[in-house]
């Protein structure tokens, strides 16, 4: 899993590298692009109007006025071009015009150059000697913004020309494109790479985070609890291996199952078939009546105490295995209670005890197994009754609210020692009876618990205000009435 996580995130890593690199490439590349489209422009530009103002130069008959006032109109011109996401809302061209030695005879620009020699910058002096010329220069040295384009063009025969018309454009009229191209570029990037990343994250979730439950849900079962089994959505591959664990632990467990069942019953049923035998063995001798009565009552108890054994044996491994109500329904548990009650008041009666249940007790429904129910409720009814002296009594009482239904056993019986209250749930873990003198089969409370895991609820054994213990049954399956 770790290792996965590592590849994971290497391949995020280089993925997010790659899309960073092409992001740098494009962005670097966007200004060169752009000046060189404008350059070409300005190419086109400058070689039409120096064919316009050809034949005038040569003959000597250069009128600045008509020039000047075609650029006037135009800058006067308020535009609406729409370029990209850019609005283009005047005309950003200049030019200006030389003689054959360089010196400029007009300049649209105000004539503010007007008089001064250009040989001195290339797109006059290479132009002027049959070359290409154009230059890049800022009016403002501090100022990268200030840079203004010049392109050249020949006045006439281009090998030995009458003049040179140049076209001049500033940087900063094309600077709205360039930021709109890289914004373009950043969102394409961020959108293509996050959504890459994205779906890894999603196939990371999709893949891992149905495996993170199965890997709880195995170390639950081995931890010895019994979850449900985990919902891990649709996917084909998590979900074929959770159902092959599933398999796999009800396989394993009901063999676990089945060997530690047969070897706890078989050492149970060593000790009580033991003593029934020799009991049956020395009844074939002659012996006083009351021996013989003795003896006969050992093989009694024994006898009943193996049934007891068996029986509950039987309640254990009908829920022991399972991890869920297979049908919950709606039943009563005070009527629940009631018929666990009848079901126990011989054995009460037998011991001496008095079930005392509170009285104006109604109907408290939950969803759930009648048979579980019924068997935990005996089971902590007769494990009061065992444990309180003769002439006790065993009080039953119930309360309700938030979705939980709780049922309250109390005996006056000694109550739980402190060395077993750890230990008092474990299987065959039993203490010595209080009228009986012997011990349980030790069953009783571990069925309880089950019961009350299945029913989403809990058990717990608590000591009794002035004596005895108090048993509280707690349901998390209650329905709201």
């Amino acid at each position: 899993m770790r290792f996965t996580r590592v590849t994971l995130f290497f391949i995020a890593f280089i993925i997010t590298l790659g899309f960073y690199q092409l992001a740098r490439h494009f962005l670097a590349e966007v200004e060169p692009q752009t000046f060189q489209a404008t350059e070409e422009v300005l190419v086109d530009t400058a070689n039409i109007l120096a064919e316009m103002v050809e034949k005038d130069v040569r003959e000597n008959k250069f009128r600045t006025g008509e020039l000047r006032d075609a650029f006037e109109g135009a800058h006067g011109r308020v535009l609406q071009a729409r370029i990209y996401r850019f609005t283009k809302r005047g005309v950003g061209i200049q030019a200006y015009v030389t003689d054959a030695k360089g010196v400029v005879i007009f300049d649209s620009d105000g004539g503010r150059r007007e008089g001064e020699n250009y040989m001195k910058w290339p797109d006059v002096s290479l132009t002027l000697s049959g070359r290409y010329g154009a230059r890049s220069s800022r009016d403002d040295e501090g100022n990268w913004r200030s840079s203004v384009f010049y392109v050249g063009a020949p006045i006439g025969d281009a090998a030995r020309p009458d003049g040179v018309l140049t076209v001049y454009k500033p940087q900063a009229d094309v600077l709205p494109l360039v930021h709109e191209r890289r914004k373009i570029i950043y969102f394409a990037c961020s959108l293509i790479g996050g959504g890459i990343l994205f779906l890894i994250g999603a196939v990371f979730l999709w893949l891992f985070h149905p495996i993170g439950k199965i890997t709880d849900y195995a170390r639950a079962i081995e931890r010895g609890e019994r979850p449900p089994k985990p919902r891990i959505g649709i996917g084909r591959e998590v979900n074929t291996l959770a159902h092959a664990l599933d398999s796999m632990r009800d396989a394993l467990e009901g063999r676990r199952y089945a060997e530690r069942y047969i070897q706890t019953l078989t050492h149970e049923m060593k000790s009580p078939l033991a003593a029934i035998r020799g009991a049956a063995e020395l009844l074939d001798e002659e012996m006083p009546v009351e021996v013989r009565k003795r003896f006969l009552e050992n093989i009694r108890a024994e006898t009943a105490r193996s049934e007891r054994l068996i029986n509950r044996l039987l309640e254990l491994s009908a829920i022991e295995g399972r991890t869920s109500l297979e049908k919950p329904v709606e039943v009563d548990f005070h009527a629940i209670v009631a018929r666990a009650m009848d079901q126990a008041r011989p054995l009460a009666e037998v011991a001496g005890v008095r079930l005392e249940p509170e009285e104006g007790a109604q109907e408290v429904v939950v969803r759930g197994d009648e048979f579980i129910l019924r068997a935990a409720v005996t089971n902590l009814l007769e494990n009061a009754i065992d444990f309180s002296p003769a002439g006790g009594v065993v009080g039953i009482g119930f309360s309700q609210g938030e979705g939980k239904v709780v049922l309250e056993i109390r005996d006056q019986g000694p109550g739980v020692p402190e060395y077993a209250r750890e230990r008092i749930f474990d299987r065959f873990y039993s203490l010595r009876h209080h009228a009986a003198k012997r011990k349980g089969t030790g069953l009783g409370l571990t069925l309880v618990r089950e019961a009350a895991e299945l029913h989403g609820g809990s058990i717990t054994l608590e000591p009794a205000e002035g004596g005895g213990t108090v048993a509280r049954l707690v349901l998390g399956c209650g329905v709201e009435g």
